[in-house]
């Protein structure tokens, strides 16, 4: 599997100047070449590279490998959606590879620039240094932030986790009030995502009215929208943490088990449910997707298997009895069963049913031997072979 790691970069003002033209030369290439492969709907990067490789440089000015890079880029973007014609902003991020990408030590990056090779300092912590020891960097992408910080996106290729043989399911239920519950009873608050969302709503709407009486006033109030803008990143980075936490968490207890995890399968969830104005905010900002992400690529890289399950009614049947109605959800945390009596905290019901599901239809059974299994699958196929005439 691939990791991207993120390094901060520490550009002089004159290796900035110089990267930001490169990536602003870039992707006007790119763009231009994305006019070409629209207008002849090209999508294929050898016949793209044929008939504007020569045109590109010259046009352009730029090194081969990087009007390689610009070929490769736009031939993939256009092919992933072909009905419209793709554009690239000036500071769109800049892909390099190997070839005109180069570590020297620990600290330092060679990047091609359109002034010849540019070495740039970079932060680095524990966490990437034990990776890059390890693993040694494939691709990155050169991106810029609007306050000016550069960053690289390295990518490298890390081993997946070695399967074991798992002895039961870890339901987890994904929620707002609780992010995660899991059928052995742990659940992991959404209280300090909920405050934090609060908080910075407010503050939101101060500054918003700060910009429109500024308007009123004929101004541009280009602080106040940094302003927003950094509100918005700085909230984006509590919900990526809290997530990263609770599924390093949740991989953890099902490694520790020898259990497989099972999730509901939430996606289009907001088009196909129906909430109340009140409620809207909050689910727009309930992050199910990123939390399902990280679990996943954990559990990759610790060998846990991740199976996904249909959500519907698990927050409403028994998990004992398996009685379904919607009477039996008593309130947002109370679970009463209208048939068997059976009261539960209401997460924790519908984790039990995500692990009940799962154990349904990924049956878990007796670990053997290859050989044993081989021998196995070879009876169970005499079984089946129908004898005499088919049907």
């Amino acid at each position: 599997m691939q990791l991207t790691l993120q390094l901060k970069l520490l550009p002089t003002s004159d290796q900035a100047t110089v990267l930001r033209a490169t990536m602003a030369r870039f992707n006007e290439a790119c763009t231009w070449l994305a006019a070409q492969a629209f207008a002849t709907q090209i999508s294929n990067k050898l016949t793209l590279q044929r008939l504007y490789y020569h045109e590109l440089r010259t046009r352009f000015a730029l090194p081969s490998q990087m009007a390689v890079r610009c070929l490769a880029r736009v031939a993939g973007t256009y092919r992933r959606d072909k009905s419209v014609c793709p554009t690239f902003r000036p500071d769109a991020a800049m892909p390099y590879d190997q070839r005109i990408m180069r570590f020297d030590g620990l600290d330092r990056v060679s990047l091609l620039t359109l002034g010849g090779r540019a070495l740039v300092s970079f932060l680095i912590g524990p966490y990437h240094r034990q990776r890059f020891d390890a693993h040694e960097p494939r691709q990155c992408h050169l991106i810029v932030r609007e306050d000016g910080q550069w960053f690289l996106l390295v990518v490298i290729q890390v081993l997946d986790g070695t399967p074991f043989p798992p002895t039961d399911f870890l339901g987890v239920d994904l929620g707002v009030i609780h992010l995660a519950t899991t059928s052995d009873g742990t659940t992991h608050s959404g209280a300090d995502v909920e405050a934090c969302r609060t908080r910075y709503a407010r503050y939101r709407q101060r500054l918003q009215r700060a910009v429109h009486v500024a308007q009123m006033d004929g101004k541009r109030p280009k602080n106040i929208r940094r302003a927003l803008k950094r509100t918005a990143r700085r909230e984006a980075r509590f919900r990526r943490d809290t997530n990263h936490r609770i599924s390093k968490t949740l991989v953890a207890a099902a490694t520790g088990n020898g259990e497989r995890m099972a999730l509901e399968d939430l996606t289009h969830i907001r088009t196909r449910t129906r909430f109340r104005k009140p409620q809207r905010a909050q689910m727009a900002g309930w992050s199910f997707a990123q939390l399902r992400f990280f679990v996943e690529y954990k559990a990759q890289r610790a060998g846990v298997p991740v199976v996904l399950v249909d959500p519907k009614h698990t927050s409403q049947e028994c998990s004992q009895c398996g009685y379904i109605a919607r009477a039996n959800r008593q309130s947002q945390a109370v679970f009463s069963c209208k048939q068997c009596g059976h009261t539960t905290h209401a997460d924790y019901n519908a984790a039990l049913n995500i692990r009940a599901r799962a154990r349904v239809r990924w049956p878990i059974v007796a670990v053997r031997p290859p050989q044993q299994l081989w021998l196995l699958a070879g009876e169970a196929s005499d079984k089946l072979r129908p004898s005499g005439r088919g049907i």
